[in-house]
C-alpha cells in the first residue's frame, strides 16, 4: 500500500549521523526511539566512521551525534542534507526534536 500524496507531504525524515562506541550517540538512538513510540517519521542512522561515508565525516564535526530533520516530499526522495543542513542539532532531546520535526512538517 502506498501513502497518499497528503500523508507524504505531512512526513518528515530524521537523519542521526553517529560514530561506533559513542555513549552520546547511543543517549541520541534513544531519545529517537522514544519519540517514534509517539510519532511516525522516517528515521535513517549514518555511521560517518564507515569508509563509504567519509564525505559526512568531511563536512561536518562530528564529536557528538548530530539529528537533522527535513521534509518528506515523496518515498523516493533521497536526503538532501548537504543543502538542507540548518536543522542539524548536537546533543539534542526529545521535545527538541519533536520541535523540528513539527516545522519540518509545517505544524505551528
Amino acid at each position: 500500500m502506498r501513502p497518499t500524496a497528503r500523508l507524504l507531504q505531512h512526513t518528515a525524515r530524521v537523519t542521526l549521523f553517529t560514530r561506533k562506541n559513542c555513549g552520546l550517540c547511543d543517549t541520541g538512538k534513544s531519545v529517537l526511539n522514544s519519540l517514534g513510540k509517539k510519532r511516525s517519521f522516517e528515521y535513517n542512522e549514518i555511521d560517518v566512521m564507515a569508509p563509504e561515508q567519509e564525505q559526512w565525516k568531511n563536512a561536518y564535526e562530528f564529536d557528538v551525534p548530530v539529528v537533522h530533520i527535513q521534509r518528506v516530499f515523496h518515498t523516493y526522495s533521497k536526503p538532501d542534507i548537504a543543502t538542507e543542513a540548518r536543522k542539524l542539532m548536537h546533543r539534542f532531546d526529545e521535545d527538541q526534536v519533536e520541535k523540528f520535526i513539527d516545522e519540518a512538517e509545517g505544524h505551528s
